[in-house]
């Protein structure tokens, strides 16, 4: 666990063992269990989780209490509310897990700490965040110009894992079609 989160912020930045020791230090380690809940709508949003292992999904409830899934998230992948979690408001969205998961969290008091005591660190979260909005940007640009079958075969193409491991039903959530039209664009 710690050498993976390791080679995941070495990938962006270089870091010493006793920047290492300093950096794994702020964060803590929990198990859940599939379809256990790390966040809930109107919970207050304590971490930022970093998965090690299994598979999460955010979702979004509307008012008619229809579920839209806004994100999955896999090893290697950060997730929260991040909107409750850096504003400390209560969470609009739920993180629910798909799989046995294992993940680090951290804190936004840690993650404060880490920008702060570590300059390096801050750059890791800003190229990370980055990256974040760029992907937000290039789905909301794909939901707006993109048929169903563009979005399905783009999933594929991005995720290819993401297929084997995630219900179909929850597959169709994500992009947005029924699943009878997901079973179509599948076949």
């Amino acid at each position: 666990m710690q050498n993976q989160l390791r080679e995941h912020i070495e990938k962006i930045i270089p870091l010493t063992d006793e920047e290492f020791a300093f950096v794994f230090s702020h964060f803590s380690t929990k198990k859940f269990k599939k379809h256990q809940f790390l966040i809930q709508e109107g919970d207050t949003v304590k971490y930022s989780y970093f998965i090690i292992s299994g598979l999460l999904k955010l979702v979004y409830t509307d008012d008619k209490a229809k579920e839209h899934i806004v994100s999955f998230a896999m090893e290697d992948w950060w997730e929260s509310d991040y909107y409750a979690f850096f504003t400390e408001t209560e969470a609009t969205m739920s993180l629910e897990c798909i799989e046995d998961t294992e993940v680090l969290c951290c804190t936004l008091e840690d993650y404060k700490k880490l920008c702060d005591g570590l300059q390096k660190m801050e750059r890791f979260f800003l190229e990370k965040a980055t990256f974040g909005f760029l992907g937000s940007q290039r789905r909301i640009i794909s939901w707006q110009t993109s048929n169903s079958r563009e979005r399905y075969e783009q999933l594929l193409k991005q995720y290819p894992s993401l297929i084997q491991r995630v219900p179909k039903s929850l597959i169709a959530s994500y992009l947005g079609v029924s699943r009878e039209t997901l079973s179509r664009l599948s076949s």
